[in-house]
């Protein structure tokens, strides 16, 4: 399955294949140089917002990002299908019933989930083959759940909302060139996720007995992996005339558990995207992406409650995501070279190791200045 999810988003490289010759010359970091030495700067000559680590610089340039995100959940699934919460509550079994206080089934169910992110980013090349980066976020996530009356039945108790807040993981990079040419760059993505965000947040929730404990809470509300992180990856950009296209494979690997005795699960993401440039400072884009996520690795001893989010199994599972884009370059005085960009998601197939909240949108907004 998760071999069949990511050849589905390579398809997508059928839309990225120019077929015609190269209209004007261009450099790596998609820059149009007329014959007077004037450079028009190509809105497009960075992927769309939502793709990390995408460009390169030339020697001595810097630059700085900001990129802010907004993912929506709402609903359950199990596999392709959705399940409502009354069948979770009184269905799906509980993992640690026997233990004292927990009854034989799920009797708290999220509703939904928002999570936020704000992530300052930094890029520096010491030389004209490589590049290197930092990426630091701040996370907010608020989860609402259900909890239902007692052991069996579908009274509802109450409805509370959990919430966490602080630093996810710094993620640092190197990217390496390997070959221009033709109005084509390939690069080589070498990375590091440094283990600076909490996995030991608590908060307060409504058990079905009707008590209202502090808890450690479960895993999706956690800011980060607690693990030191490989982040391989592999990109491609080219551009003809106002057509731009890309693509990129990146993975997430994690070689072992964090101090709470588990470890999230592997990551392997596959993108494709095109691009037009109606003009100089402005390009729409049309990305689709292939996401396989394993679950979770061990346990952590101090998450137990009647709750999905609670089960490393009920982790990870197999999307494809379409995306649009618009991308907005300053190409005079004050604004030259700042850039605006604008991408939002939606998911068109989700398989997940469920029961599991499922995504319904995503929105990033993104500025970024090189210098």
């Amino acid at each position: 399955m998760k071999t069949r999810i990511l050849c589905a988003a390579a398809a997508a490289l059928a839309l990225a294949m120019p077929t015609f010759g190269l209209a004007h010359d261009e450099t790596a970091e998609g820059f149009q140089i007329s014959g007077d030495g004037a450079a028009p700067i190509r809105a497009d000559g960075h992927a769309p917002i939502g793709v990390m680590g995408d460009h390169m610089h030339k020697e001595g340039e810097w630059m700085i990002s900001l990129r802010g995100m907004v993912m929506q959940m709402d609903g359950n699934r199990i596999g392709t299908s959705g399940i409502d919460p009354d069948t979770i509550a009184t269905a799906i079994p509980n993992r640690f019933f026997g233990q004292p206080g927990q009854p034989p089934t799920l009797r708290v169910v999220p509703l939904n989930m928002t999570m936020k992110m704000a992530m300052l980013g930094g890029m520096y090349a010491p030389s004209d083959w490589l590049t290197l980066m930092v990426m630091a976020p701040w996370k907010h996530n608020e989860m609402e759940h259900v909890t239902y009356a007692g052991a069996a039945g579908t009274t509802v108790l109450g409805n509370f909302t959990t919430t966490s807040a602080g630093w996810g993981d710094v993620k640092t990079s190197g990217l390496v060139r390997l070959w221009d040419g033709n109005g084509q760059h390939v690069h080589l993505n070498l990375g590091l996720s440094l283990p600076t965000g909490s996995i030991t947040k608590s908060g307060t929730v409504l058990a079905p007995n009707g008590t209202t404990p502090n808890l450690r809470l479960p895993y999706a509300m956690q800011l980060g992996s607690g693990t030191w992180d490989i982040l391989p990856g592999l990109t491609w950009t080219g551009h003809a005339g106002a057509v731009g296209w890309g693509a990129q494979y990146s993975a997430v690997l994690r070689p072992g558990r964090n101090g709470e005795g588990y470890r999230l699960g592997n990551e392997q993401a596959l993108t494709a995207w095109a691009s037009y440039e109606w003009a100089p400072w402005i390009s729409n884009s049309l990305r689709i992406e292939g996401r396989s996520l394993g679950a979770i690795h061990g346990i952590d001893p101090k998450i137990v409650a009647p709750v999905q989010t609670a089960n490393p199994d009920y982790y990870g599972g197999d999307t494809v995501n379409l995306l649009v884009g618009l991308n907005l370059v300053g190409q005079e005085g004050q604004l030259r070279g700042h850039r605006l960009a604008l991408e939002v998601g939606l998911p068109v197939y989700r398989d997940l190791n469920g029961p599991q909240l499922e995504t319904d949108y995503t929105v990033m907004l993104g500025y970024q200045y090189a210098w």
